[in-house]
């Protein structure tokens, strides 16, 4: 299993901890030193879990022209239209995806097409679930055109959520499904796409970044 790169200092620290506490347990033969390693491995497990990189049909199978994908996993909070004073200027249609900490926290473009911009903004830590964590948490947006067709998504933090890693910026081309960033413990993701796609997902869906259509271009 691939880790992402922005896991290994995460996952280095408590497994030097827990080498540590097994070896000096052996040495000395004192059986609560080598106890006291179990949670740093526990705790090492848990961040290989976190950062976790696996492959999806995106990477061997192009999507099709019209597929708008999950750029995360987790539960679909908001499918249709936009929550009010959240969606950017203009029309548009709302995805959301919860990331617990247990799912995959390695993000995907949605669509393709070339990065025409993209931000930062400060902001709270609540609860991602929560409604008001949209527009009032840290978020990174990036904006992606390819032609006519133009689509918004955004990395926002939770309560645990400290870090945004985003690894794009304008002018870059994307291809959907291609990993561009990570959350770092437990955040959502929000998708804008014009009213003239279907949305294809409904709120309490589990859906796997990469592989799982939230919406389609008309024509498909």
């Amino acid at each position: 299993m691939r880790i992402d790169r922005a896991g290994w200092p995460f996952l280095a620290v408590p497994t030097v901890a827990a080498a540590a506490f097994a070896a000096t347990g052996r040495v000395t033969d004192r059986r609560g030193l080598q106890r006291a390693s179990w949670p740093w491995l526990g705790l090492s497990a848990y961040m290989a879990l976190f950062f976790r990189d696996p492959d999806r049909r995106c990477d061997s199978e192009p999507p099709a022209a019209e597929d708008v994908l999950a750029p995360a996993d987790g539960v679909v909070m908001v499918a249709g239209p936009p929550q009010p004073g959240v969606a950017p200027e203009g029309d548009w249609q709302q995805v959301s995806i919860f990331l617990s900490v247990v799912d995959v926290h390695v993000n995907r473009s949605p669509y393709r097409g070339q990065v025409t911009s993209t931000s930062y903004r400060r902001g709270s830590f609540l609860a991602a679930y929560r409604k008001e964590s949209a527009h009032r948490n840290e978020r990174s947006e990036i904006w992606l055109r390819d032609g006519d067709r133009q689509v918004v998504f955004r990395q926002i933090v939770g309560v645990l959520a400290r870090r945004i890693v985003t690894r794009v910026q304008a002018g870059e081309q994307l291809a959907t499904g291609q990993r561009m960033g990570l959350m770092k413990f437990g955040s959502r993701m929000d998708v804008f796409v014009p009213p003239s796609c279907t949305v294809t997902v409904i709120e309490g869906q589990r859906v796997r970044g990469g592989e799982t259509v939230i919406a389609r271009w008309p024509g498909s």
